[in-house]
């Protein structure tokens, strides 16, 4: 594997940064011990450091030459709000809080990357270094963008990575068009009538609409949609009652859905609503729904993601990149910003993913060994968007 041979020189002090993270996680917009280790690392390098756009939001910038071409790079600083249950010394120091989703990898990566290159400069123009936070469900990356994020540091594309646990360290997946779904919530509300649960028929029990709701819920893929389309409706939570031998009155249904095509979201939002009301009024009861619209798709622009792919065969060998990765329902707020400027987000190789180490679950953890593979790619990146022969 080609990696850039200085790279493998800082690597321990890489993964010391990524452990160290590791151990103090931050929710989304509130990364504030977390913004100032990049904050301080970035003007060690030699960036320039521009700080509050989305609260805790960091760019550090390095120009070079006279070009006018720019390109953004982005990491994510945020972690999940869920309890780690790993043992090792780096592990969570906050309950309730954990790295569950490598975004502390993510940011060492980009660090790695600017340190890289505020070296060796080997560039003609400007590369801005994203660190965005929010992402695990607020929204970071839509609030960089309405806070003026291209304006005030203008890019011609941007490129951002997730690592991948599946893929193997060394390997790197994408495709042009869509990569990641639609992320939507929504919650329903069953009213019924609460009674003794030895007496159901005095009253109306929520819970048996509840479920009848929740099955007929997973029919609106499988017969509303076209089987072509990629599309998931997953119930995340019932909640409702407080006792055993009561029946309550209430119950509160909440769960998420994933789609690609405004036309699936649309429909997907309609049947929803229409199946809980219809099911609530064959009972006799009502509903209260809600749906509410999160990420959008994230969609890889096409010469972007060739362009991407190209870096990517060149650090890792051409045979460990595939550009026909299968579109995964999972949400990334990154799609915001490929909605303001062409880029790609790639797929970086995590390991096996086995014994629970897969994205949000409390035993993951980010592979360090992969830390340079993604730092070689985002500086070769940088350095073959703005070479020096480009007009």
């Amino acid at each position: 594997m080609p990696l850039i041979p200085e790279v493998l020189e800082f690597a321990d002090e890489l993964t010391e940064i990524r452990r160290d993270i590791h151990a103090h996680p931050e929710l989304g917009f509130e990364e504030r011990r977390t913004a100032d280790i990049v904050a301080q690392k970035l003007k060690e390098y030699g960036c320039e450091v521009h700080r509050g756009l989305a609260t805790t939001g960091v760019v550090g910038t390095i120009r070079r030459g006279n070009s006018l071409r720019s390109v953004g790079l982005r990491a994510d600083m945020d972690c999940l709000p869920m309890q780690e249950l790993n043992e090792f010394a780096h592990r969570s120091t906050d309950d309730g809080k954990m790295h569950g989703c490598g975004h502390d990898g993510h940011t060492t990566m980009l660090l790695g990357a600017a340190r890289y290159l505020c070296k060796t400069r080997n560039f003609d123009g400007t590369v801005h270094f994203i660190f965005q936070p929010g992402e695990e469900g607020f929204g970071g990356g839509r609030v960089m963008v309405e806070e003026g994020l291209f304006e005030k540091f203008p890019c011609d594309a941007v490129f951002a990575m997730h690592n991948r646990p599946g893929i193997p360290v060394g390997q790197m997946a994408t495709r042009p068009g869509p990569l990641l779904a639609a992320s939507d919530r929504f919650d329903i509300r069953v009213k019924g009538a609460g009674t003794h649960a030895a007496h159901p028929h005095s009253g109306n029990d929520p819970f048996v609409i509840g479920s009848e709701i929740v099955l007929a819920l997973q029919t609106i893929p499988a017969r509303n949609i076209d089987p072509n389309d990629a599309a998931v409706i997953s119930v995340g939570f019932m909640r409702g009652g407080s006792a055993y031998n009561v029946i309550p009155d209430e119950l509160h249904i909440g769960g998420t859905a994933r789609s690609f095509r405004p036309e699936v979201r649309d429909t997907i939002e309609r049947r929803i609503g229409e199946v809980a009301r219809g099911i609530a009024a064959a009972h006799s009861a009502e509903v209260e729904f809600a749906y509410r619209r999160g990420y959008p798709p994230t969609i890889n622009h096409a010469a972007e993601t060739e362009f991407a792919a190209e870096v990517a065969a060149e650090i890792c060998g051409e045979d460990n990149v595939t550009c026909t990765i299968a579109p995964s329902l999972g949400g990334e707020d990154f799609s915001y910003m490929l909605r303001a400027r062409p880029g790609a987000m790639l797929w970086l190789g995590n390991g096996p993913g086995e014994g629970g180490c897969f994205l949000h679950n409390a035993r993951y953890d980010f592979n360090d060994s992969a830390l340079p593979v993604g730092v070689s790619f985002f500086a070769r990146l940088a350095e073959r968007f703005l070479e020096k022969t480009n007009p």
